[in-house]
């Protein structure tokens, strides 16, 4: 199985254990707002460019927020059961979907955690370490360009994965699936920080993601 299809069967047996109320990382949803959400991204194609075109954005949130009134179950067995032959992501699902279902399972699993807290992140594969450094980078590169400061994601072992942004010099350190999470600006995230105290509080607080 690809690290995609793995991280797809955690999310679901994540979302079946915790149920349709728990909180998320994702602001205003709960697990069944962001069940919805994954359901439509992978079945519902006219909803796609609403995801990052302003101008679509409401016909897709409607269709999202229909969706959340289906069962729970049969939801979760459509999550469970991959793209659909028709869905652009079916040829795809590996390299579109692995950072789409790590993170939002990170979004389940770091629901209602204080943002501002420490927290300590489950152990991951090497395997799924390693795949995670193509959207680390990717990511990286298009999220922290408008970061108030030049920012670099490095491994513990001292690997720079991506430089991006202008100014004063970050680094912010942790493994790879926490710089995932950074780069898409979740919060709390398991990584440190080296740099000028005032560049890296404007870090901390930028908006990042899509």
């Amino acid at each position: 199985m690809t690290g995609a299809q793995n991280e797809r069967a955690a999310l679901v047996e994540t979302l079946a254990k915790v149920g349709p109320d728990a909180p998320t990382l994702c602001e205003g949803w709960t697990t069944r707002d962001l069940l919805a959400h994954l359901v439509v991204r992978e079945r519902r194609p006219d909803t796609g460019p609403g995801i990052l075109i302003p101008a679509f954005a409401g016909h897709t949130e409607k269709v999202r927020v229909q969706a959340t009134s289906k069962d729970w179950d049969e939801q979760l067995a459509l999550l469970a059961s991959g793209p659909p032959v028709f869905s652009p992501f079916k040829l795809v699902d590996r390299f579109a979907n692995l950072a789409e279902m790590f993170v939002h399972h990170e979004d389940v699993l770091r629901g209602g955690a204080d943002p501002d807290g420490p927290w300590t992140p489950r152990a991951l594969t090497p395997e799924l370490e390693a795949e995670l450094r193509t959207p680390a980078k990717s990511m990286g590169k298009m999220t922290l360009k408008k970061v108030p400061a030049r920012v670099t994601l490095r491994t513990p072992d001292g690997e720079d994965l991506v430089t991006a942004g202008s100014g004063e010099e970050v680094v912010v350190t942790g493994r790879i699936g926490e710089l995932v999470l950074f780069a898409f600006g979740r919060s709390p995230v398991d990584v440190t920080f080296t740099g000028d105290d005032s560049a890296i509080s404007g870090v901390r607080a930028s908006s990042r993601g899509l």
